[in-house]
């Protein structure tokens, strides 16, 4: 999924805003914090689109045609998306 620049620094003042106002920390910094949640996102994004990327790479090299949107697609897209995100260490979308 893309995000402009604009989106993913609107998202990280959500998250900072949400974390302070929520009184769970006290920033001594707060565009280092910006710069650091902006940061995850983009890198959580990257990861994203490489897992899908690989995901649908393997299901185009079975020896088998597996039609996209077909149930065997869907279950093996899941977990060769599942797969590819832990390789990363990040936890996968439900």
């Amino acid at each position: 999924m893309r995000l402009s620049d604009d989106r993913i620094s609107h998202l990280a003042h959500l998250v900072s805003d949400g974390i302070w106002n929520d009184d769970l920390v006290d920033f001594k910094d707060d565009d280092k914090v910006l710069s650091e949640i902006k940061k995850v996102i983009a890198d959580y994004l990257r990861v994203e689109d490489d897992a899908d990327s690989a995901a649908r790479n393997k299901i185009r090299s079975l020896s088998r045609d597996v039609p996209e949107g077909s149930r065997e697609w869907d279950i093996l897209y899941k977990k060769y998306y599942e797969e590819e995100v832990s390789k990363k260490g990040f936890f996968s979308k439900g």
